[in-house]
């Protein structure tokens, strides 16, 4: 698995494609790095459970709209990982950022997803909110074991690649974050296995867009 210092290399060789439309809502996720003996573990979030909010429970990066009082969508993004999980960015390097991703360009007015890549120089020690039922880090190796790669039942009968990082049928990371982390690996040159259908993805960006559009 590549070095932190190789993954910045790498993100600065391939900066992020940005959108950037009039009129468009933003928001905004970290993908969040720590040091470990066998390569950086990354930090992922399990939303809260809510009746009524189909997407309680997801796994995610910790993230969400960007605010009028936000400079940017890099200030949200650190404000929201530090509202949410306690973890303050200040300090942490950010290493580059990935491909926008947009919301089904149909829907009015649309939104566009910035990903921003940290990495801490020591670990420190997470304080959730309201907003998150739990989060802990992963091995950024182990994501691209075959082992750990699934296929996630959504709806419709259609079930789509995800990718489990703790317990089966509830720690699966899938939909927005999957498509992250499908970047990540693109730009470090180890991509993960093709696994989509068309209907899959077909499918997949009308539920994206519902989930973009939850994001608070």
């Amino acid at each position: 698995m590549p070095s932190v210092a190789e993954i910045e290399r790498a993100l600065r060789r391939r900066p992020g494609q940005r959108l950037d439309h009039a009129g468009t809502r933003r928001a905004a996720v970290a993908m969040v790095l720590r040091p470990a003996d066998a390569g950086p573990d990354v930090l992922f979030i399990e939303r809260a459970r809510h009746e009524g909010d189909p997407w309680s429970g997801h796994m995610a990066f910790p993230g969400g709209r960007v605010d009028p009082g936000d400079a940017d969508a890099r200030t949200a993004a650190e404000r929201e990982t530090l509202e949410e999980v306690g973890l303050s960015l200040r300090r942490a390097r950010l290493l580059g950022r990935l491909d926008d991703k947009q919301g089904n360009p149909r829907t009015r007015p649309a939104l566009v997803i910035s990903a921003f890549v940290y990495a801490l120089s020591e670990s420190q020690e997470l304080v959730l909110n309201h907003e998150v039922e739990e989060a802990f880090w992963f091995p950024v190796r182990r994501l691209l074991e075959p082992r750990n790669h699934v296929l996630y039942p959504a709806r419709d009968s259609l079930e789509f690649p995800g990718i489990q990082v703790g317990r089966p049928d509830r720690h699966v990371v899938w939909g927005l974050t999957y498509s992250f982390l499908e970047s990540f690996f693109e730009v470090l040159g180890r991509p993960l296995p093709d696994r989509w259908t068309p209907s899959m993805r077909a499918y997949a960006r009308r539920l994206d867009d519902r989930e973009r559009g939850s994001m608070r």
